[in-house]
């Protein structure tokens, strides 16, 4: 399959880089651009752990194309944290145990950070609803959708990060 140059943003950082056309955005990701916390479970679009933001829209990086983030900005779950300091969802997820085997963990985060900019202060069903793409297999998601009530309180009091 003949290349082409894929040119987007990813997590801040302009990039260009050549890419057979089939190339899934979860391989983009993972293999060309390095970046591992975006994670494959189902292959299938179904359990949400390859939830990457692409324009701040949550985008199931395992059923698209790379191509399809050609000109987009696209956020992983390594463009949260500024240096070694967590953002506040993350924090929320790490003190309310929103996370158990942690495998599902980076999509569930991004799919709450597109949440969270949609909608600062959602209720507990629009959190479910705005989750609702996302599976864990280890919780009830109980401390999951506290942790993301969490985060909207600590971004309500200022901590962005």
């Amino acid at each position: 399959m003949e290349k082409s140059i894929l040119r987007l943003t990813l997590n801040g950082r302009e990039r260009a880089d050549a890419v057979d056309g089939n190339v899934l955005l979860i391989d983009y990701i993972r293999e060309i651009a390095g970046l591992t916390g975006t994670k494959m479970g189902c292959d299938g679009g179904e359990c949400g752990a390859c939830t990457v933001l692409v324009d701040g829209e949550p985008r199931l990086a395992c059923i698209s194309l790379a191509a399809s983030a050609e000109g987009h900005d696209v956020e992983t779950i390594e463009s949260l944290a500024e240096g070694t300091r967590l953002s506040a969802l993350q924090k929320s997820f790490h003190q309310k145990l929103g996370s158990q085997c942690g495998f599902c963990t980076p999509g569930m985060i991004m799919a709450s950070e597109g949440l969270l900019r949609k909608n600062p202060d959602p209720s507990v069903e629009e959190i479910r609803t705005g989750l609702s793409g996302n599976i864990c297999r280890c919780t009830g998601y109980v401390k999951i959708i506290e942790s993301v009530q969490d985060a909207a309180e600590r971004k309500a009091e200022g901590d962005a990060a």
